[in-house]
This record gives structure tokens, C-alpha cells and sequence, in this order.
């Protein structure tokens, strides 16, 4: 039913069970699992100017360390489970949009994502980017949450 799995993430709390899923599915469907962390250019480009240069090379040093950790980390545990291919990347840009190309590049056939039950005002100031790749995408997305305290 499913060939190409796809787990976005950021390395936050509440993608572990995201990455339980995900691997579980993969395993299930004999489905290549492909382990995806966007740098958040937005990010990045918070530091503007010459004099923070090398503040910026720093920021942007130390999210790709923090991604490549990250992939890593659930590209091992698949791995561990039996899960065969695994794809560990790192990429950059706008996390919704880099993940909507991923998907549509890839042919990526499910989405499993991690999301923080949040109040409604969060929501409404800050949105969410599994919300935003679920509204947009094509192919089926699973959304697993952890409640936050």
C-alpha cells in the first residue's frame, strides 16, 4: 500500500511518537522510511548584518549538527527495527514548503508527523507546519500529538 514513508522532524519532544509510527508503518508495509529535517532558513536569516556573520555561521553550524543528530538518531532505530531502506537528510529552507517539494519529489506515499496539542491562541499566532503540509498535501498524512504541559 505504501512504498515511501516520510517523517519530517525537528527534533522536538513530540516526535518520538511521531518516529514510533513511523516505523512501525514502514515495517508493516515493507516501505522505505525517509527521515527529513529542515534547517529553518527563517531562522538563519534573523541575523542580518556583517557584524553577525560569524554568529550566523555558528547558528547555521550548529542546526545542521542538531539535524543530522536528530536523523540519525531515528535512521538508527529503524534500522534496529528491520526497517530497510532508511534515508536520513538535512536539507534548507521553509520547513511546510521543503517538505511539500520532498514529498512531491520523492513520490513520498504517507506522511507521519509530530504535533503539540497547543492552545487556540497559539494556534492562531503561530500556526503550525504540520498543519500547513497537511492542508496542502496530496498524499496521506498521519498527525500523531503529544499533549504539552
Amino acid at each position: 500500500m505504501y512504498d515511501r514513508i516520510l517523517l519530517p522532524t525537528d527534533g522536538s519532544e513530540g516526535v518520538d511518537r511521531a518516529a514510533e509510527h513511523a516505523i512501525d508503518a514502514a515495517k508493516r508495509y515493507d516501505a522505505a522510511l525517509h527521515v527529513l529535517f529542515v534547517v529553518d532558513d527563517g531562522v538563519i536569516n534573523a541575523y542580518p548584518g556583517d557584524e553577525f556573520v560569524h554568529e550566523f555561521e555558528g547558528v547555521e553550524r550548529t542546526l545542521e549538527e542538531f539535524g543530522r543528530e536528530t536523523v540519525d538518531q531515528i535512521g538508527a532505530e529503524a534500522t534496529d527495527a528491520g526497517v530497510e531502506p532508511v534515508v536520513t537528510e538535512v536539507v534548507h529552507g521553509e520547513p511546510h514548503e521543503t517538505i511539500l517539494e520532498y514529498i512531491d519529489e520523492e513520490n513520498i506515499d504517507l506522511i507521519v508527523m509530530g504535533t503539540k496539542e497547543r492552545s487556540g491562541e497559539y494556534r492562531q499566532l503561530l500556526g503550525s507546519v504540520t498543519e500547513r503540509v497537511a492542508r496542502r498535501a496530496s498524499d496521506p498524512v498521519t498527525i500523531v500529538k503529544t499533549a504539552v504541559e
